[in-house]
């Protein structure tokens, strides 16, 4: 089943027996694959919703930025879901999650160079070889930048699309979290080609002060900020639409209220797309 250019929401196990049984409405629904690659009555009842929604999975540790390159049987089980539950889209992070067997449980950052961009693009044509599909690969969310850096994001996400034919997963949230934590503007960030998009992301995050600036935390933990969903607007007028997902993983809300999310990307994604027009 494909995804139309609509809003969904992330599928969280607390809302799991909820969806299963009142099949509320909404454009998709998105997993982390982690939470899936053993069988298990979750799995099942996730394999049951293919009959009324389109999937998303959405994986956070391949560590597409590892010089190791993958852990071949975390590969296999993930290839296993994708196969088995056939999804729209796939997806991860430009990140890395781990190094000499180890994994860490964060999206860790790396340098933009070509050395960097090298190892990225062998890795996401491995994993686009072993699906059998096209990924998408999602801006990170960043709170440092690397002197060794030699590209910009948006230039290094660019060339990495065009090398393994990725698609990229345009997280609007990590955008704004990134301009404000860099000093960059944001509209100046989004240099990015429009026909390698697949989809948008949105999320809440949190501010904390640190010695007396504020620093923007992608916590996924609130609802999406109102510069967030204005910065969503600009980029649906320039580049479209494309199917938008509602993340919401920490202080994890009643059902509706990421359902009322999901509405309003639909609504603001409409309009943008009609000023655009």
């Amino acid at each position: 089943m494909a995804v139309q250019p609509v809003a969904g929401i992330g599928l969280r196990s607390p809302h799991l027996a909820e969806i299963v049984r009142d099949r509320p409405a909404t454009g998709f629904l998105e997993i982390h694959a982690e939470n899936y690659l053993a069988g298990s009555p979750a799995l099942e009842a996730v394999e049951s919703l293919r009959s009324d929604y389109a999937l998303s999975i959405h994986a956070v540790g391949l560590s597409l930025g590892s010089v190791d390159g993958f852990d071949a049987a975390h590969l296999a089980r993930v290839a296993s879901l994708v196969k088995r539950l056939e999804p729209a889209l796939v997806s991860d992070h430009l990140a890395w999650t781990s190094v000499d067997g180890r994994y860490f449980n964060d999206l860790l950052p790396l340098p933009y160079t070509e050395e960097a961009l090298a190892v990225v693009v062998s890795n996401v044509q491995r994993l686009q070889e072993t699906l059998g599909r096209a990924v998408s690969v999602e801006n990170p969310s960043c709170y440092l930048a690397f002197a060794q850096s030699t590209m910009s994001e948006s230039e290094f996400l660019t060339e990495l699309s065009r090398r393994s034919g990725c698609g990229l997963l345009l997280d609007v949230n990590n955008v704004a979290v990134t301009a404000h934590n860099l000093g960059l503007a944001a509209n100046d960030w989004l240099a990015l080609p429009g026909e390698a998009i697949t989809q948008y992301h949105l999320a809440g995050h949190a501010v904390k002060d640190a010695d007396g600036a504020p620093v923007l935390i992608d916590d996924h933990g609130s609802r999406v900020s109102e510069g967030v969903w204005s910065l969503f607007a600009e980029v649906v007028g320039r580049f479209g639409r494309r199917p938008t997902l509602v993340e919401w993983d920490t202080d994890l809300p009643a059902l509706p209220v990421l359902l009322e999310e999901a509405a309003r990307a639909g609504l603001v994604g409409g309009r943008g797309a009609a000023r655009a027009a």
